[in-house]
């Protein structure tokens, strides 16, 4: 099924799409880490500040994240689904409904076109108010959208929305209108264009769970991730995986992935700088491995002083106990209150339940509500207020997490290890970064904190990750070419 005036080619897409708007300055990367702070800051301390309404695809309660900005562009793009889907044409004579139905594909593909057109020129205008430390008025897509963050990057939307109309036919569609996952994965498509037109990818950081594999299980050997994880090395792009996994130990961290592990130390054709370019970031933020073929493990853990940020040092140890101390104490009184089967596991930088047998299943709704009132205990409590050490509460799936630092920590720990090893001349910034991950909507929301230092890329399964991968491998192809 054909789409009036599309293009099979995303980079032609692209060069289309942005020919008009490349006059524009590049974006303040660091101003815009200092507003995902204050804005995190200012969000976390408030309690009274509204929640924002459930998402239709998963049901989970969120605050200040993406999901608003994609509501609303779902909203922008039911006025021309309703006025061109033209349902009422299954009733017509089919022979006569051919022509209008392909005019009213073409129409509805325009004015989509359009609308993706007019929220990247908001975006443009953002980014230059986010630039501009001198203009106290916000930006109009600020308005609109109060609980827009500031950008890495421009975001090529018109030229994403084309090349995912091509593969899901969007604008074809009569009686379903483009939806929250069509939205999420045309943002996706946008961000991995803007990191590879305009600069260059230089580290991808991945979280572990339900986006390389599957939840609970391991990279394995057959596992279509790795081979494109391995072209990404070949690319001299550095890679983190970033979880909330917190092992202490090598063995742990080889067994969830010697798939990828096994496969970097047999391949002949990656140098050993580019095997050097793994690393893993466990705990969220609080244990650093990198790739060593001389290990029985095939990773070396890293001695905390030699990659903790300046502000991570500061972190006094004895506020951390005083934070996982309260963290279990309401942990426990949920599994009293809600008659949880689990059992608590606390850990040095750590604390959280899991079940207390690996077949029980503890309801999602469970999960959430632990997750909401540890978090709110302990944004309360005296330690919480000071503000001294940052914490991330999260619902893993199958289990609930209290960890010292987020994953923000973790990835910028990532860059900063990498930009040490590159010299002055070597430094990755946000615009550089790619975050892929699941975590951005459920409460807790880890991966979500990732968006305050790179770019981000959202996916729902493993599949989706290769899917990305695959577009990525494309677009940096053409790029390189």
């Amino acid at each position: 099924m054909s789409h009036g005036h599309q293009d099979d080619q995303p980079s032609r897409l692209l060069a289309d799409s942005l020919s008009y708007a490349d006059v524009r300055g590049p974006v303040d990367a660091e101003r815009a880490v200092r507003m995902y702070r204050e804005d995190a800051a200012l969000t976390d301390s408030c309690p009274d500040s509204p929640q924002c309404p459930q998402n239709p695809q998963t049901g989970s309660i969120y605050r200040y994240s993406l999901s608003p900005f994609a509501e609303w562009i779902k909203a922008l793009l039911a006025v021309p689904f309703v006025l061109y889907s033209q349902p009422h044409g299954v009733l017509e004579d089919p022979d006569r409904s051919v022509d209008t139905l392909s005019q009213t594909r073409e129409e509805a593909h325009r004015r989509y076109s359009e609308i993706f057109r007019d929220i990247e020129a908001m975006i443009d205008d953002h980014i230059a108010h986010q630039n501009d430390a001198e203009n106290p008025f916000p930006s109009k897509l600020k308005l609109l959208v109060p609980s827009i963050g500031p950008f890495f990057t421009r975001l090529p939307l018109e030229a994403a929305f084309k090349f995912q109309d091509n593969k899901r036919y969007i604008s074809s569609r009569r009686f379903v209108s483009p939806s929250f996952n069509d939205i999420r994965l045309i943002l996706n498509s946008a961000q991995i264009m803007a990191v590879t037109t305009y600069g260059t990818l230089q580290l991808a950081t991945f979280d572990g769970d339900v986006t390389l594999y599957d939840d609970g299980q391991s990279l394995e050997p057959t596992s279509p991730v790795i081979p494109r994880l391995l072209d990404l090395l070949r690319k001299n792009v550095k890679i983190g995986i970033v979880t909330a996994a917190g092992y202490t130990t090598a063995d742990r961290y080889y067994a969830r992935l010697h798939g990828l592990l096994d496969a970097m130390a047999n391949s002949a054709d990656l140098t050993p700088s580019q095997k050097q370019s793994l690393v893993v970031m466990g705990g969220e933020a609080n244990y650093l491995f990198e790739f060593d073929s001389s290990s029985p493990h095939l990773l070396a853990p890293v001695p905390r002083q030699h990659w903790l940020t300046p502000e991570m040092a500061a972190w006094n140890e004895q506020d951390i106990a005083q934070l996982l101390d309260v963290a279990e104490a309401a942990l426990r009184d949920c599994i009293k209150t809600l008659n949880l089967p689990a059992t608590l596991m606390r850990k040095d930088r750590a604390v959280g339940i899991i079940p207390v047998s690996p077949e029980i299943r503890i309801p999602r709704e469970s999960l959430e509500e632990t997750v909401l009132l540890v978090q709110k205990i302990l944004e309360l409590s005296t330690v919480g207020r000071s503000r001294r050490v940052p914490f991330c509460a999260f619902n893993g799936g199958r289990d609930v997490f209290v960890d010292i630092g987020d994953k923000s920590w973790g990835v910028t720990v990532c860059q900063r290890w990498f930009s040490q090893k590159e010299g002055p001349h070597g430094v990755i910034k946000g615009e550089n970064t790619l975050h892929v991950g699941d975590q951005f909507l459920s409460a807790g929301a880890n991966d979500f904190r990732a968006r305050s230092v790179g770019t981000t890329a959202w996916i729902a399964s493993p599949v989706e990750t290769v899917e990305l991968l695959d577009e990525l491998a494309e677009l940096m192809g053409k790029k390189m070419s």
